[in-house]
C-alpha cells in the first residue's frame, strides 16, 4: 500500500514552505501532492514546486467536511490513473490541509474507507507550529489545539523570528497538549524527510522510540493514589494523562475495550497510545478519535516494566471515568464448549459496559 502523509497547521504557519523544501529531496521526487484550499480562488497550489501533473487541488471547502467525498474520489482516481499509466508513477502522497482543517476526518477517510484502505496506508501526520503567533492561536483557536494533538511530529517554524523565552514558552504549551510528539525546529521550512516519514510502518526500533516518548519515560510524574503514576497537563479543555493497569489483558478484553472506547468515547478522544500486556506479550495500541489502528505486537518488552501503560489526550473526559473502563480487560477469550450464553461472562460484560456510558 502507498503511504499517505498529512501536513497540517494553522493559517500562515509555513506548511507550503515546508512542503516545497521536502519536494526538493530525491526521496520525494515521485510524490503526488494534494492541496486543500478554502476560498473562491485557490493559489497555494501555484506556489508548490512540483510538476503540475503531480498536484491535485481540492478547493472551495474545508478538507474536514465539505470536500471529504472529493478526497475519496481523488485518491481513487489517481490510483486508477497510476495503474494505467495515465499519470506519472508516484510512491508517496502528501496532503496539505487548509489552515482551518481538522485533520481527524482525513485520517478516518484513509484508514476506514473500504476501498482506500486497500490502496493506501496512513504514514505520518506532520503539524507545523508558528512559534511567533502560537501562544495567541492556542488561546483562541480550537483548530490549532486539535492539529497539535493529533500530530505525530511537530515542526516549530519561524524560530529565527521569535525571542528565546517565547520559543521555550511555546514548546512548553505544545508539550502540554501532545507530550508524545517529537518537536523539531525548522528554519525557512528546511527539514530532512527521513526525520518525518516512515513512522507509520517503521521497524521495531522506530516504534519503540516513538512509544518511549509517548509514555514519557524520562518525564517526571506525580504519584497516583493506589499505585502507578499520572502525568496530567492542561491546555484549554484538552487534558493529557497516563493510566496504568497491573494485570494481564485478554485478547477479547482488548478488542472489547478498543471497540467500546471508540464507539462511546470517540468524539472526546484526540489521541490514545500505549503498550498493553496481552497475556504476557507487549502490544502497541494507537487510536485517533473513532479510528482504531490494528494493535501491533512487539518482539520483546522495551523495558523491564511489563505493565499496561496508556497515554490519553482527551477533551471533556476525566481520568477516573476512563480508568473504570479497564474492567473490559477481564473479558474471557473463550466461553468453552457451552452452547448457550455463559451467565457469569455476560454479567462481566454488562459490568464493563456500564462504565462506557
Amino acid at each position: 500500500m502507498l503511504p499517505v502523509s498529512i501536513i497540517t497547521g494553522f493559517l500562515g504557519s509555513g506548511k507550503t514552505t515546508v512542503l516545497n523544501h521536502l519536494l526538493q529531496h530525491a526521496s520525494l521526487k515521485n510524490s503526488l501532492v494534494i492541496i486543500n484550499e478554502f476560498g473562491e480562488v485557490g493559489i497555494d497550489h501555484l506556489l508548490v514546486s512540483t510538476p503540475a501533473e503531480n498536484v491535485r487541488l481540492l478547493s472551495n471547502g474545508c478538507l474536514c467536511c465539505e470536500v471529504k467525498g472529493d478526497l475519496v474520489d481523488t485518491l481513487t482516481d489517481v490510483s486508477r490513473k497510476r495503474a494505467s499509466g495515465e499519470i506519472p508513477a508516484f510512491d508517496h502522497i502528501l496532503i496539505e490541509t487548509t489552515g482551518l482543517a481538522d485533520p481527524v476526518p482525513i485520517v478516518q477517510t484513509i484508514v476506514t474507507d473500504t476501498d482506500l484502505s486497500r490502496l493506501y496506508r496512513l504514514d505520518t501526520v506532520v503539524g507545523v507550529v508558528d512559534v511567533v503567533h502560537a501562544l495567541r492561536q492556542l488561546a483562541t483557536q480550537d483548530e490549532v489545539r486539535k492539529q497539535i494533538a493529533v500530530s505525530d511530529v511537530l515542526l516549530l517554524s519561524k524560530t529565527d523570528l521569535a525571542v528565546p523565552d517565547a520559543r521555550l514558552e511555546v514548546e512548553a504549551a505544545v508539550k502540554k497538549i501532545n507530550p508524545g510528539a517529537e518537536l523539531i525546529p525548522v528554519l525557512h521550512g528546511e527539514i530532512d524527510p527521513e526525520l518525518l516519514f516512515g513512522r507509520g510502518a517503521g521497524d521495531g526500533r522506530t516504534r519503540e522510540a516513538d512509544l518511549e516518548r509517548w509514555l514519557g519515560l524520562d518525564t517526571p510524574k506525580t504519584p497516583m493514589a493506589g499505585g502507578g503514576n499520572i502525568h496530567t497537563l492542561h491546555a484549554g479543555d484538552i487534558r493529557t494523562f497516563t493510566l496504568i493497569h497491573d494485570g494481564l489483558v485478554s485478547i477479547a478484553g482488548l478488542a472489547t475495550w478498543l471497540s467500546m472506547l471508540a464507539s462511546f468515547k470517540g468524539p472526546q478522544l484526540l489521541r490514545v497510545k500505549g503498550i498493553v500486556n496481552v497475556a504476557g506479550d507487549p502490544y502497541i495500541i494507537h487510536a485517533v478519535q473513532t479510528v482504531i489502528h490494528e494493535p501491533v505486537p512487539l518482539e520483546r518488552w522495551p523495558t523491564s516494566d511489563e505493565r499496561t501503560r496508556i497515554v490519553f489526550i482527551v477533551r471533556g473526559l476525566e481520568r477516573n471515568a476512563l480508568e473504570k473502563t479497564f474492567a473490559a480487560f477481564a473479558m474471557p477469550d473463550s466461553l468453552g464448549d457451552a452452547l448457550q450464553i455463559d451467565p457469569a461472562a455476560y454479567a462481566r460484560f454488562l459490568e464493563a459496559a456500564k462504565h462506557f456510558l
